[in-house]
């Protein structure tokens, strides 16, 4: 019984870390949002992946503290896009300003680290 009840958590657990997840990354948002100057924050994810799920939790709530931002998600199973991107690997953070990558990490998911990646972003 005790071995059932920890599978059930983990299906839980498994479960709401996809929840929230979708691509909201194409070429042409990300084309327009740069040349209107704004700069651009990028993170990819894949299904089940709590480390994914946390660094989009903690971007969803700083994104809403700086002006002249645009934040974009996307599945690493998306290969034109990550490809387009060159990103290989989960919670891959990508900052663009002015039309050049400016700040890349993997697996970052300190709320105060990805802040100020952003903060002198900017």
């Amino acid at each position: 019984m005790k071995k059932f009840l920890i599978f059930i958590f983990c299906i839980f657990a498994f479960s709401v870390n996809a929840d929230g997840k979708k691509t909201t990354f194409t070429k042409e948002l990300f084309n327009k949002a740069q040349s209107d100057g704004k700069v651009v924050v990028v993170s990819s994810w894949i299904k089940y992946c709590s480390s994914c799920a946390s660094q989009m939790k903690v971007l969803n709530k700083v994104k809403n503290e700086f002006d002249n931002i645009e934040y974009f998600t996307f599945d690493l199973n998306n290969k034109e896009i990550s490809n387009l991107l060159k990103v290989q690997y989960q919670t891959t953070l990508l900052i663009f300003k002015d039309n050049k990558e400016v700040y890349r990490s993997i697996g970052e998911t300190n709320r105060d680290l990805i802040y100020e990646a952003i903060k002198t972003s900017i």
